[in-house]
């Protein structure tokens, strides 16, 4: 399967099958509020499935022409599709001590999941963004420098997002389509301004709370206790010592297959 760095690159046609409708739910609230986790899932364990696995994005083009983006008062916090999706994401990297362990994880599986990247961090390690795109994950941006948006001036939020899908375009094929602040600070210069970048706002359900290690064990309880449909887990793959999340993925991920949940990518929104 060709993927959308490739198409680029080639000039090819992309091809695949356009993954199961999936709309994401908003929050009641801006800023940094962290939801509580759902309850946790029933171990029922299923035969492994192609259909479980299967991005809710489809590698080809869109069955319509896309409208413009939404301005949005609060983050989507949410995923909700066909069967119990979860979606994992990963925060500001890459960083090469610790995402290309996550992504062979992933690979492992067979499963897809979101980075949100810091453009900085990408200027360093442009093949793990390669590495992304070529193994079928979406990239989202996560400003240049990591700052707290709510201290920035309007042009400086602009700057940061801007420099960021530039170096995302030019390394992963396409301009990201999502956006997530951060410290999950948001405000409305950075959803107007997201906005008119093309991109969707993307938080959390589950937070792994991973970036203050607290232990693997803890990390592997918080995915696995807050696994529920529709869920959208936080977890770190830069900014610091990510080893326990690293171990984490190994012991949850195949856990959250084995229990019935498609961990994949989710669509943009219908508007």
């Amino acid at each position: 399967m060709l993927t959308r760095r490739r198409a680029l690159l080639t000039g090819a046609a992309v091809v695949g099958a356009a993954g199961t409708a999936g709309l994401l739910a908003k929050g009641p609230g801006t800023g940094s509020a962290r939801p509580a986790a759902g309850a946790q899932a029933a171990g029922r364990p299923l035969q492994p499935s192609a259909y479980r696995l299967r991005p809710l994005t489809g590698y080809g083009p869109p069955r319509a022409a896309p409208g413009r983006t939404p301005v949005r008062s609060a983050p989507l916090l949410r995923v909700s599709g066909r069967g119990s999706t979860m979606v994992l994401t990963f925060d500001d990297g890459p960083d090469p001590r610790y995402t290309p362990d996550i992504l062979d994880t992933l690979a492992a599986h067979d499963v897809r999941a979101m980075f949100f990247v810091c453009g900085e961090m990408v200027s360093y390690h442009k093949d793990l963004l390669a590495r992304m795109s070529d193994e079928g994950h979406v990239v989202g941006n996560h400003t240049w420098s990591h700052p707290l948006l709510t201290r920035l001036t309007r042009d400086r939020i602009r700057s940061e997002m801007e420099r960021t899908c530039d170096i995302i375009e030019k390394g992963y094929g396409e301009r990201p389509r999502w956006f997530r602040a951060p410290y999950g600070a948001w405000n409305r210069a950075a959803f107007q301004l997201g906005a008119e970048l093309g991109m969707e706002p993307l938080a959390w359900t589950v937070d792994t709370l991973d970036w203050t290690s607290p232990g693997t064990r803890a990390i592997v309880d918080r995915v696995e206790n807050g696994a529920a449909p529709g869920v959208v887990v936080l977890s770190h793959d830069a900014g610091g010592d990510r080893s326990q999340s690293v171990r984490a993925l190994r012991e949850y991920l195949p856990e959250l297959l084995e229990s019935g949940y498609r961990v994949t990518v989710p669509r943009r929104p219908h508007i």
